[in-house]
């Protein structure tokens, strides 16, 4: 059983990988790349050697921007769309996110409906042959099912304002 449903979980992923479009895939390619130390290196060795010229600390090459103005510039530019790539690669974990938590809801529902109808059962079974625990009160409660949107209402009620 767990076999089966790590080799589902992995085809899942591995389908919604191959499905994803070719702008998601760039996205993604950008996001984990921007998010390496690797990255980091090469914007440490850029901006440093830009730095270093631009000072006059390497008198070998010419300046071309003294003010750093174009530095600044390219780098607002470069975070402008780093974050845009980071955003939609973003936005798709949390599509995948939310119907995770769907599916997990689903199950915990369908748990939930069979749990109840065994303690039903059990509760009638014990109750056949005379065992004491049968007559206990907490199991009426146990017995009924759980209705989610009560359950959902119930929490937005107590839910603490912001």
């Amino acid at each position: 059983m767990l076999a089966r449903n790590i080799r589902t979980l992995t085809e899942r992923r591995g389908r919604e990988k191959r499905e994803a479009s070719r702008q998601e895939k760039i996205a993604d390619a950008v996001t984990r790349f921007a998010g390496s130390m690797t990255f980091v290196y090469i914007h440490m060795a850029v901006f440093g050697l830009w730095v270093a010229v631009n000072a006059g600390l390497a008198p070998i090459l010419p300046k071309w921007d003294e003010s750093f103005v174009i530095l600044g510039t390219s780098a607002s530019v470069e975070a402008i769309f780093l974050s845009t790539f980071v955003l939609i690669s973003q936005n798709r974990m949390s599509a995948a996110a939310d119907r995770r938590a769907d599916l997990d809801l689903q199950i915990s529902l369908l748990a939930e409906h069979e749990v109840t109808r065994l303690v039903g059962l059990t509760s009638a079974i014990a109750e056949k042959l005379g065992i004491a625990d049968a007559a206990d009160p907490h199991l009426e409660e146990l017995k009924q099912d759980v209705a989610p949107d009560a359950v959902l209402d119930e929490i937005e009620r107590r839910k603490e304002p912001d």
